[in-house]
């Protein structure tokens, strides 16, 4: 039985516990904040009721007032610590240091590359990055980077891990920063806060199109398939018939300077009053149904 160590139970590390639990593994939970580890129980249930889970997942994650005691006996290791270099580096001397030794060191960062706080480890080649998107029991994706000193064999272990608790990990050859997901997401919300800000189309349009058009694709295809599937002649057609086009407005693409405050309030005014909080409940609903349809139609077609 593979056991789980989740470090920081703040939102991204209880949802590692559902996952790693709802696949019926043992998880060991630790957080620096002992009032995080209170709320556990009470976050955990309501994810189980929200996501309409086994009520016996609860009962294979349990809550440590010590880091040590977490670490007991744990295969795997699920830092979810802050995004602060500094911390992370002497966060994983720890893990390092009372993890056993054949335990895989893994953070949740998004943007942390991961020779940055393993460089310089003795278990250097057991660390590596596994991203998640928020939130992960109900969004699957998993990116692994390697740093240079990740072995192999860790990699190895950390892609069937991930596809024996239900996610799909998409395994990256060489660290590099942002990862995948972001460097994606970066690209589209430059040109979308551009696209805003310039009064091109409004918040609620540049929504639609993504909510409306990209978006259904994408959630059961990604971008490469689907030019695949736009040209009869596959790919190779596409880039014939579309490529010029598509270059000349990647060449007038937004880059960095699109993320300004200017364009940010043109945003928030379109969301007066939002409930943050509520919003977020609200999503995870649509995602969890979202989720148990995209799985039951690929059991169904495998």
């Amino acid at each position: 039985m593979t056991t789980i160590a989740i470090v920081g139970a703040g939102l991204i590390g209880r949802s590692w516990a559902f996952v790693f639990a709802r696949a019926g593994l043992p998880v060991r939970v630790w957080d620096a904040d002992p009032a995080v580890l209170d709320r556990l129980p009470g976050d955990i249930a309501t994810m189980i009721a929200d996501a309409g889970g086994d009520p016996a997942i609860a009962g294979r994650i349990g809550a440590f007032p010590t880091l040590a005691e977490a670490l007991q006996g744990a295969d795997w290791v699920q830092e979810n610590g802050p995004e602060n270099a500094e911390i992370k580096r002497a966060l994983f001397a720890d893990l390092d240091r009372l993890a056993g030794p054949d335990a895989i060191l893994a953070s949740s960062s998004s943007a942390l590359m991961p020779s940055v706080w393993s460089e310089g480890l003795a278990g250097a080649a057991r660390c590596l990055v596994a991203h998640p998107v928020n939130p992960p029991h109900l969004v699957p994706i998993v990116e692994l980077c390697p740093s240079p000193a990740t072995a192999p064999g860790v990699m190895d272990r950390a892609e069937a891990l991930f596809r024996r608790v239900g996610q799909v990990p998409a395994r990256l050859s060489r660290e590099i920063d942002g990862f995948v997901l972001n460097r994606l997401q970066a690209v589209l919300l430059a040109e979308s806060l551009r696209l805003v800000a310039d009064g091109v189309v409004s918040v609620e349009g540049l929504d639609d199109t993504i909510r409306h058009g990209l978006g259904r694709r994408w959630a059961f295809m990604g971008p490469l398939e689907t030019i695949l599937l736009n040209a009869p002649g596959g790919v190779p057609d596409y880039i014939r018939r579309y490529g010029p086009m598509l270059a000349r407005l990647t060449d007038s693409a937004a880059r960095g300077e699109a993320f300004t405050e200017a364009a940010g309030q043109i945003v928030a005014e379109a969301f007066p009053d939002t409930d943050i909080r509520a919003r977020q409940d609200w999503r995870d609903r649509e995602l969890s149904a979202l989720d148990a349809h995209l799985r039951a139609r690929s059991e169904r077609t495998t």
